[in-house]
């Protein structure tokens, strides 16, 4: 049988992009439909112009810094108007070339929603239909508000890069890293922040020691943390949002933005008729190899909600193309993931916290605490954090977590060692580089706690 295509990838964003560009440079004929705009999450309403967010948020210390170290600078406050005029050109100039790389490396688009007719058939949202040998279903997830009174009332992360304006107070609900991160954006920027989480401690499922640091120095630098406390309901009072907490407390903010989690984008896409089972959340199952139980029909990124990272959706998209196009089956690796959290102050982490780690054998754990010297000498008296969780049989480091300036640039050199599964002694052996914050890794000689 002929088909129109021998790929055709629904989704453009980092995934279904590289997966795309790839099978077309080796020779495929390839097609990819994109609903809304092309970068996907990542580029246009996630980590590019959030740390973008993160920059701006920070010069307001630096400039505090600055006159510390001797430098005559004045503060005028932060432009809004200036820095969103900026961020649209930049996204606009990002998504120039995600089209310019599919069109360079031949790959069609249709700019449509598609959605399967059959095992190699897409229907495209204009009525036209085409064939393809493979199909990849690469698209995404979506920020999710649970129901309740008011929630209408409620914006997510998708819309806080297109404010009109900047509140002068937010509430933001949510204990994951999304929340957590814009929290010290708008704290920084100058707006009167609050955080709800209902947990015990933000940063669920990360090291409990790297993540209390995390929220003392968020409160220490003005965002008021509220833990084990949530939104019962909401309600429009003027320009502003009246809250009600589950303590029965009410509360008035210009802004409210929920980040309590993601949704995969698997709805109406022709699955159920198919046959291709979804989880509990609504995620599209896979095997190893990324295929559904149709052989022709495969998915990754966060629609397959397995590690929700940009860099493992394009990791997954070329495992994808070695597979299919190549002969050679891979199965994406998702073990030992060097990750950063933009968080002010930011943290970084790659393997077994402490808590993962000593269910499964006895551990040495090293720790250092320091203030680092370039805000020390300004007079700030932010904490950084250097862990390292050893295991006492093998000697290898099973994990390692890091919350400091600079921890997500930190983290992915560690991470190549963390990786290539070296010991405490090979780290031990590694000169210091002096004076840096990171040379703390190599330098700690003496377990803080054997657990």
């Amino acid at each position: 049988m002929s088909f129109d295509y021998d790929l055709f990838v629904i989704g453009g964003g980092s995934g279904g992009v590289r997966a795309a560009r790839v099978a077309a440079a080796g020779g495929a004929k390839v097609a990819l439909a994109e609903e809304d705009r092309y970068g996907g999450t990542c580029v246009i309403r996630g980590c590019v112009p959030k740390k973008l967010m993160v920059y701006a948020s920070e010069y307001s210390g630096m400039i505090e810094d600055g006159r510390a170290y001797g430098w005559d600078l004045e503060n005028k406050g932060f432009n809004w108007d200036h820095f969103k005029t900026k961020l649209k050109a930049e996204l606009d100039r990002l998504e120039g070339i995600y089209r310019n790389l599919l069109k360079n490396s031949g790959v069609e688009s249709f700019d449509a929603r598609a959605k399967l007719a059959d095992a190699h058939t897409v229907e495209l949202s204009d009525g036209s239909k085409k064939t393809a040998k493979h199909i990849l279903i690469a698209t995404g997830g979506r920020p999710w508000v649970p129901e309740f009174e008011g929630a209408e009332l409620a914006i997510t992360s998708n819309e806080m890069f297109h404010l009109e304006r900047l509140p002068e107070s937010i509430l933001i609900v949510g204990g994951g890293y999304i929340a957590s991160e814009f929290a010290g954006i708008m704290n920084g920027l100058g707006v009167k922040t609050t955080q709800f989480y209902r947990g015990e401690q933000i940063l669920r499922g990360f090291d409990n020691e790297a993540r209390g640091v995390v929220a003392a120095e968020m409160i220490a630098s003005g965002i008021d943390l509220r833990l084990g406390l949530n939104v019962e309901k909401m309600a429009k009072e003027g320009a502003q949002i009246r809250v009600t907490d589950t303590e029965g407390n009410t509360h008035l903010f210009d802004q409210v933005m929920f980040a309590t989690g993601r949704k995969p984008n698997a709805d109406n896409l022709g699955l159920e008729e198919l046959g291709i089972e979804r989880g509990k959340g609504g995620e599209i199952k896979v095997d190893q190899y990324s295929q559904t139980p149709v052989p022709s029909v495969y998915a990754i990124g966060d629609v397959t909600d397995r590690v929700n990272l940009t860099p493992v959706a394009i990791r997954e998209g070329m495992a994808f193309v070695e597979t299919v196009f190549n002969g050679k089956p891979t199965s994406p690796d998702h073990e030992l993931i060097p990750t950063a959290i933009f968080t002010q102050p930011e943290m970084g982490t790659i393997g077994l916290s402490e808590e993962d780690a000593v269910k499964q054998e006895t551990i040495e754990v090293y720790t250092t605490s320091f203030k680092p010297m370039q805000q020390s000498f300004a007079g700030r008296a932010q904490k950084v954090l250097m862990k390292l969780i050893v295991s006492q049989a093998s000697r290898k480091v099973l994990g390692c977590h890091i919350v400091a300036p600079g921890a997500g640039e930190m983290i992915q050199l560690a991470g190549i060692a963390v990786k290539m599964g070296a010991t405490k002694e090979d780290f031990d052996r590694t000169v210091a580089v002096h004076p840096t914050m990171s040379e703390e890794l190599v330098t700690l000689k003496t377990p803080t706690r054997v657990v």
